[in-house]
């Protein structure tokens, strides 16, 4: 019943809004190249720009660029001073990820470095590389150790997100026993519990955990 009605939600809540050309340009760009289908939500999209700019972040770190559909709502979130820093596994789609984001208007805010997201992690904790805001939508299986590594590089006060909490239904469903569905019950459990964060998990579409990083007086 629950599930219908997201669903349905959903729908009728994406029914407000007008096509956005760009994100359409991304979703058939993917769909031409046999890419995964799997970009955030676009009520969620629409979330990741209000938040950027809300929160007046500087540094935003994606984790996981795809076709670059999260890339341009982060970007569009940015003031003129604002840069982003994409991770992507692979480099073709990087290449897609980048043509549309420069396609969008936001080429000069976005820097992507490829390969294996943790090996990248390192590589920018060694930098001394600190962000504002965080974007986690990779694989499943290092969910947890991307959030080990937000907490090490954010700024106090920065916004950590991750895409996909309820794994389509897995995360809640006691059935579901395989390692995606662990880690990201695990993934879930930090967000909720961990000492070093305040945060909220939001039920609808397939789930987004939203948590900010306490200061040194939270």
């Amino acid at each position: 019943m629950e599930d219908r009605y997201f669903q349905t939600a959903d729908r009728y809540v994406e029914s407000l809004y007008e096509a956005d050309g760009d994100l359409e340009r991304v979703a058939e760009s993917i769909r031409e190249r046999g890419m995964p289908e799997i970009s955030v939500a676009p009520g969620y999209g629409r979330l990741l720009t209000m938040l950027v700019r809300l929160s007046g972040a500087k540094r935003v770190l994606e984790i996981g660029a795809l076709g670059g559909y999260s890339g341009i709502c982060l970007a569009r979130g940015l003031g003129a001073d604002g840069k982003l820093v994409s991770l992507e596994l692979k480099e073709e789609f990087a290449a897609v990820a980048r043509a549309n984001v420069e396609r969008a208007g936001f080429g000069g805010k976005v820097e992507y470095r490829i390969g294996e997201a943790l090996a990248s992690l390192e590589r920018l904790k060694d930098e001394g590389a600190a962000f504002d805001f965080f974007f986690i939508d990779a694989d499943k299986g290092n969910y947890v150790n991307y959030l080990d590594f937000a907490i090490r590089l954010a700024n106090p006060g920065a916004l950590i997100l991750g895409d996909n909490a309820l794994l389509h239904g897995k995360t809640f469903d006691p059935g579901a026993n395989g390692e995606s569905a662990r880690v990201m019950r695990e993934f879930n459990r930090r967000i909720a519990t961990d000492p070093r964060l305040e945060s909220t998990i939001l039920p609808a579409y397939d789930g987004l955990c939203i948590a900010r990083v306490k200061g040194a007086s939270s």
